[in-house]
C-alpha cells in the first residue's frame, strides 16, 4: 500500500497544466513555423528597409550565400516575398525580393518586436519612427479596438535624422 501511494505523489501528471489551444492549432505555432527563424526575421527586416537585392541584403547581414538563398526561397514559398526580375544596362539578369500583402501586415508583430528590444534590452533608440500617412500621427503598437485598425499602406517607416545618432566608433 505505501508503494502506492508513493508513486501517486510522484506522479505529477493530475497537477500538470495544457495549454487552452493545441499546438497545431494556435496561430502563434503556425507563425514561428514562418518566421521563427533568426535569419528570417532579419531578412524581413531588410526588405521593410528598403534592401532588396541578394547582395545588399547578404552584405548587411553578414549571411552566407547559401543560407540567405535557402531563406528567401522559403520566404517566397511561404507568400511573404515575391522575387521581381531586373536588369541594369550592360548586366546580367538579376531579381530582387519585394513585400507581398501577407508580409506588409507583418509590419506590426516586427513593430512590436522593435519596441519591445528598444524597452528592454539595453539598447540605444534606433530612430525608428512609424506614422501614419494620412495624419502625420506618430504610431505606437498597443491594444486598441478593431475600428481604430490602422491600414499597413497608411504606415510610413523613417528614420531620425542622421546626426542624432552618430555611427558608434570603431
Amino acid at each position: 500500500m505505501q508503494t502506492l501511494v508513493r508513486r501517486a505523489t510522484m506522479d505529477p501528471t493530475p497537477n500538470r497544466k495544457t495549454a487552452p489551444i493545441p499546438l497545431d492549432e494556435c496561430g502563434l505555432s503556425a507563425a514561428a513555423d514562418i518566421v521563427g527563424d533568426r535569419w528570417i526575421l532579419l531578412i524581413i527586416r531588410e526588405v521593410f528597409y528598403g534592401v532588396t537585392r541578394f547582395d545588399d541584403i547578404r552584405a548587411d547581414l553578414g549571411i552566407p550565400r547559401s543560407v540567405l538563398s535557402q531563406r528567401l526561397a522559403r520566404l517566397i514559398d511561404d507568400g511573404m516575398l515575391v522575387r521581381v526580375a531586373y536588369q541594369q544596362e550592360g548586366q546580367r539578369k538579376r531579381f530582387e525580393y519585394q513585400l507581398t500583402r501577407k508580409c506588409a501586415d507583418f509590419l506590426l508583430p516586427i513593430a512590436a518586436l522593435w519596441q519591445w528590444a528598444e524597452a528592454h534590452l539595453d539598447r540605444k533608440p534606433s530612430g525608428l519612427q512609424l506614422r501614419q500617412r494620412s495624419t502625420g500621427a506618430e504610431l505606437r503598437v498597443g491594444l486598441a479596438p478593431v475600428s481604430a485598425r490602422i491600414p499597413a499602406d497608411d504606415v510610413a517607416v523613417s528614420f531620425a535624422a542622421p546626426d542624432a545618432h552618430p555611427p558608434a566608433a570603431d
